[in-house]
Parts: structure tokens; C-alpha cells; sequence
């Protein structure tokens, strides 16, 4: 593997577990096997080393999305059906890394850093929007708000991620109940989520 994918990768990991703040450049370095100096050459700072991950998760979406968008064989609401299902399997794969990037948005302590996020995710947005927008120009869907209709899938999903004692309240499981590995309750969310969104979008509906 590339020493700049390793670096990475290693980021990914000690972000999610210690917090951006508390981790250091250095020990950063001792973790990758590398010296400070390689990870300067790659990435110049911290904040830079962030922005690169946060590219790297984006992009992979971004490729997901651009294939769906794309697609000739799907109608609009199944195109939807099937973002649904990449947003629940990659946010619940991943909840350590989500809830970073959650509160790297909220504690605005970088604004340049939190601005270059929301760009790199602002892409992503602009697929979803373009496939509602299609499915209101062919008179399937209603003539709702796109960009709140996105952030209405995201949200019931951040409420979700972002505690998984609030999750488990709302859900009525016990604490040795995991929400984020457990298949039947992916089931369950993705479920909800195309039931709301089906009759929330669907003129016919």
C-alpha cells in the first residue's frame, strides 16, 4: 500500500478513536511507522491530513452516486430507494468516523477546515438534487425542496449515529443492543426511510 493511503488509513483510525484535537502529528507518525516529516510532505498539516480523508469518504460516494444518477434502467423513486441504502450501509459502518466529522462541523473552532469540508460534501448534494429534480420534471415526484428533502434522509440518520444511548431509548433495546452491526435493524431504518420518502416524493403515491 502507498505510504500516503497508509498514513491515511491510520488517521482515519486514531480520529475516530481519540478526537482531531487530542491526536498528534507526531504520535500519528509512531502509529504509521513514518516519520513527522513524511507526513508534513503529504499533507503539510493537520488540517490538510483531515480534508484528505474527508475527500477520500466523499469521493467514494460521489462515485456511488454519479453510477445511480447515470443509470438509464432506474426510475427516479428506485434510484432513491438505492441512495438510501449506500447512505444507511456507509454511515452505519462507520459511526466513530461519522460522529468526528459531525462534530468537527459543530464545534467550528477551523472555519477554513469546516468551509473545505462542506465543499467536498456540497458535490455529493448536487447528485441527489439532480435525480429529484428529474423525477419532478417527469411529474413522478411532488414539487418539493430537494436540498431539504436530502437533509431529511441525513438527519433521521445523524439522530441515529450521533448517540447510541438517545438510539437506543427511541428504538426500546437495552444497552447490549448494537444498532450499528445489527442487520435487522439496518433493515429497519432503510425501511422507514424509502416509506417516508415514497410518500413524501411520489405524486401517486
Amino acid at each position: 500500500m502507498p505510504k500516503k493511503e497508509h498514513i491515511i488509513n491510520v488517521a482515519i483510525e486514531l480520529f475516530s478513536e481519540k478526537g482531531f484535537e487530542a491526536t498528534s502529528i507526531r504520535e500519528l507518525a509512531a502509529k504509521a511507522d513514518v516519520n513527522v516529516a513524511m507526513v508534513n510532505y503529504y499533507f503539510g498539516s493537520k488540517d490538510k491530513l483531515f480534508e484528505a480523508i474527508v475527500e477520500r469518504k466523499a469521493s467514494y460516494m460521489k462515485g456511488k452516486l454519479e453510477e445511480l444518477a447515470s443509470n438509464k434502467e432506474l426510475t427516479e423513486i428506485q434510484k432513491m430507494d438505492v441512495l438510501i441504502e449506500n447512505y444507511v450501509d456507509r454511515l452505519l459502518s462507520q459511526p466513530n468516523y461519522h460522529r468526528l466529522i459531525h462534530q468537527e462541523l459543530l464545534v467550528k473552532q477551523r472555519v477554513t477546515l469546516q468551509d473545505n469540508i462542506v465543499k467536498i460534501f456540497s458535490g455529493n448534494t448536487l447528485i441527489v438534487k439532480s435525480i429529484i429534480e428529474s423525477g419532478i420534471k417527469k411529474k413522478l415526484f411532488k414539487k418539493v425542496d430537494p436540498e431539504l428533502t436530502m437533509a431529511s434522509i441525513i438527519g433521521t440518520i445523524n439522530q441515529v449515529m450521533l448517540s447510541k444511548s438517545m438510539c437506543l431509548m427511541l428504538i426500546q433495546k437495552d444497552e447490549n443492543f448494537d444498532p450499528y452491526t445489527d442487520v435487522a435493524f439496518r433493515k429497519r431504518l432503510e425501511t422507514h426511510l424509502k416509506q417516508m420518502i415514497h410518500s413524501y416524493l411520489l405524486i401517486n403515491n
